[in-house]
């Protein structure tokens, strides 16, 4: 006899107490320092991995590299480069994350001051929100789809439109929005455990995707297959590395927050060898996945096919189809709430933690999805583009400003508890909570890497706006720091390694 099922504990609303010493501004219990048993070992964040690739925005990423140019095999290559790049930065926030086990809200008061952490973790809120939004509403489209095959009577609910969306496109959407916050609501030990389970189902899923397109071709597809012109080595050379640097900024939202799930790690070592097998091995092996359903739905199509959806209408069978939007939307709920939904929650938290708790968070999360109406925002490349974009264009710098400060001007070193103390003393209080050498240097930092990004002229730069601005925040900031010091430095660190498990 099995023992009974224990419900993790969920994110209180409010502390009940404020530790001696830390500020109820800048604490609560989802805030505070790691204590206890880590739980997100190796297992855990490569199962992290499969849900954050695993989904529709990961396999229309990979294959709309084809516009660059590119063939199929070279898609993987440009995309393998990009994972080794993603696969330096990510330790890097992640062992940095877990010695001071902290989430990344928490950890950017490092830099920026313990109120000036607001600005970054606001903007890394407003694009997990939008993107949030987007990817549950694309969601919703494959449940249409299985709704309309398995009940051909509900056509009649997609003759009118409410708000932009017909009803059966809320139903839909609503069912999926209410699930993913279900999941949040209970905290993260609920989201592990979801990983955990979604990851290899979806992995299996996506396998038999495959299987099925390629019984379709007789198991034979051209790999150097493109969908334009065939270009010049030199041309090549540039695609490949294009390509490579915006796999890199296509994940560099969710590496800025990835101290959100490396601080309940037990050790560097775990995050390492979670990263190594759930982004270097999965990852390559998605795109591999992913290559070979877009040349065999070519070979069927005359094109490339870029939305899964598209691939799963041609399925007759009712069950097969209703596996397959299982999960399609199983994936897009996973990376949803791995990617887009934790990192908001936490930011959220960090504007008033005495009245704003990780579950509320969430909720607020949710709400804002759904108040911006995605829908509308999708169809909008000037909004993606402009507004998401052009915010999104910011991580980087903010990226690059962290990494200076804790690995080169730090060495590692902080003190944990000063990061939630707003005495004028405290060591992260610098300038009335914030740091101005930050703020200045994500400012000038931000301002070139939009330009970059947008400025016409520049328009062969624009793949690479996430590298400018990560070089540019963190030589500007140790610039600042070198001209005017904030003083943070000068009262003797304690090395955080040596914090964490002894709280």
């Amino acid at each position: 006899m099995s023992a009974p099922e224990t419900t993790p504990p969920a994110p209180q609303s409010a502390p009940s107490t404020v530790p001696a010493g830390f500020s109820p501004r800048l604490y609560n219990e989802d805030l505070a320092p790691r204590t206890g048993e880590a739980s997100w070992r190796t297992w855990d964040l490569f199962c992290w991995w499969m849900s954050a690739w695993h989904s529709l925005a990961g396999y229309t990423f990979a294959i709309g590299l084809l516009v660059l140019g590119l063939t199929g095999w070279q898609i993987v290559v440009a995309v393998f480069l990009g994972i080794l790049v993603l696969l330096w930065g990510f330790n890097l926030m992640g062992t940095a994350g877990q010695r001071a086990g902290v989430p990344f809200p928490v950890f950017a008061r490092l830099s920026f001051g313990v109120l000036g952490a607001k600005v970054p973790a606001l903007l890394r809120a407003v694009v997990a929100v939008a993107w949030y939004g987007i990817q549950t509403y694309l969601a919703s489209l494959a449940v249409m789809t299985l709704a309309l095959k398995v009940w051909p009577g509900s056509e009649t609910l997609t003759q009118t439109q409410v708000l932009g969306m017909s009803p059966l496109g809320w139903i839909c959407f609503l069912v999926l929005w209410a699930a993913q916050l279900a999941v949040l609501y209970r905290g993260m030990e609920a989201v592990r455990k979801l990983s955990d389970v979604a990851g290899p189902v979806l992995w299996i899923a996506i396998a038999a995707l495959a299987v099925w397109v390629l019984a379709r071709v007789d198991w034979s597809i051209d790999w150097n297959h493109r969908e334009g012109p065939a270009l010049g080595t030199g041309a090549t050379v540039s695609a490949v590395v294009s390509g490579a640097f915006l796999t890199v900024a296509f994940l560099a939202g969710p590496m800025l927050n990835f101290a959100d799930f490396s601080r309940n790690s037990p050790d560097a070592k775990s995050i390492r060898r979670g990263n190594s097998l759930g982004l270097l091995l999965n990852g390559t092996a998605f795109v591999l996945v992913s290559v070979v359903i877009a040349i065999a739905s070519a070979q069927l199509h005359g094109q490339a096919v870029t939305d899964p959806v598209e691939l799963v209408r041609d399925i007759d069978s009712v069950a097969l189809l209703l596996i397959a939007t299982v999960a399609i939307a199983g994936s897009a709920v996973g990376i949803n709430i791995i990617l887009n939904f934790v990192s908001p929650a936490y930011d959220f938290a960090n504007i008033a933690p005495s009245r704003i708790s990780f579950r509320t968070g969430g909720v607020i999360t949710a709400v804002l999805s759904l108040v911006i109406m995605p829908w509308h925002l999708y169809s909008s490349p000037v909004m993606v583009n402009y507004f998401i974009g052009g915010v999104g264009a910011l991580i980087g710098p903010l990226f690059g400003i962290m990494i200076a400060d804790y690995y080169l001007l730090r060495r590692g070193h902080v003190e944990v508890d000063d990061l939630y103390s707003d005495a004028p003393t405290g060591r992260y209080s610098y300038h009335r909570g914030t740091n101005p050498g930050a703020i200045a240097a994500l400012v000038a930092s931000g301002a070139l890497t939009l330009l970059v990004a947008f400025l016409p002229g520049l328009a062969a730069l624009a793949p690479y706006s996430w590298v400018v601005g990560v070089v540019a925040g963190g030589a500007l900031y140790l610039l600042a720091e070198k001209v005017h010091p904030s003083g943070s430095l000068t009262a003797g660190p304690v090395h955080a390694a040596e914090l964490p498990a002894q709280r």
